[in-house]
């Protein structure tokens, strides 16, 4: 569905450089990383908001160079910014650019305003930042999209709307030929539904793999320290100590072997993203 090779965009005081990444379709990508690493970046070059310095962005077999309207009828959107007319009704609106899509439903958007209990003739402006969020939600599922790109959207959603949405966007995958593009801060969230994860980290991707294969790479080690600095330090890749204990985030092989008085747990993503960046910090391995 979405292939990425040798991305480079260049901006004033940054570079998203050399990105490499394949979304297959079916599937569900977390994209992570902290503020500034170039999340919301990548996914304006994905929406052709930007021009890349470099590099090719595929999605279905297409570029902008040569299909930038059957481009943007696959794509759908949830974007952090505001991109909708304040003074418009939020039917007005769908209509408005949903000209602009071949296969919007009218009926559908209206369907989708009623699940998500949003009033079709309420103007944008009067609604909070969550309701615009599922304004742009809705709008996006009505053209039906085979690629939905999300920046950020579930940290302004109640905790009851945010399970919808997850539960939404999993069964939109699940015919096998549509995917998913989410970049979050809460990695909770990916802990739940995410097939791959794609770190990116000042501007580079430092690991872009399905999350299985995170969960049978890293393990979560806690105990005395000195038990801790048994393992071998080349495993080892951040550690920390606590009050009453050390936690590190240490590299697994079925071959590991740890002490018995030690707590082994599968790390959170949360976790695997806070410990490399500590161990880089620090001049470690870590990335």
């Amino acid at each position: 569905m979405l292939e990425i090779q040798g991305l480079q965009k260049k901006l004033a005081g940054f570079t998203l450089q050399d990105i490499n990444l394949t979304l297959p379709k079916g599937y569900i990508m977390g994209l992570i990383g902290e503020n500034g690493a170039g999340k919301t970046t990548l996914l304006n070059l994905i929406l052709g908001l930007y021009q890349p310095t470099e590099g090719e962005i595929v999605m279905d077999g297409m570029t902008y160079e040569t299909q930038e309207k059957e481009i943007r009828n696959l794509l759908g959107y949830v974007l952090v910014e505001d991109v909708f007319s304040g003074e418009m009704k939020l039917i007005d609106q769908a209509d408005m650019y949903g000209k602009y899509y071949d296969n919007y439903d009218r009926v559908l958007f209206l369907e989708y305003c009623k699940r998500f209990g949003l009033e079709e003739k309420k103007k944008y402006k009067k609604l909070s930042k969550g309701e615009k969020l599922k304004f742009q939600f809705a709008f996006a599922l009505s053209h039906k999209p085979k690629l939905l790109i999300l920046d950020e959207p579930t940290a302004n959603f109640d905790p009851e709307f945010r399970d919808e949405f997850l539960k939404i966007i999993t069964d939109f995958v699940a015919d096998g030929e549509k995917s998913v593009l989410l970049a979050t801060h809460m990695t909770e969230d990916l802990d739940r539904i995410a097939d791959y994860v794609t770190f990116l980290h000042h501007g580079k991707v430092k690991f872009s793999v399905e999350r299985r294969e995170l969960e049978n790479r890293y393990r979560l080690v806690r105990g005395e320290d000195y038990k801790i600095n048994l393992i071998n330090k080349a495993r080892v890749i951040h550690k920390e100590k606590g009050t009453y204990a050390t936690t590190a985030l240490v590299e697994h092989t079925r071959y590991s072997f740890y002490s018995n008085d030690l707590d082994i747990t599968v790390p959170s993503i949360e976790d695997i993203m806070y410990h490399m960046i500590k161990s880089e910090q620090k001049g470690g391995k870590g990335l």
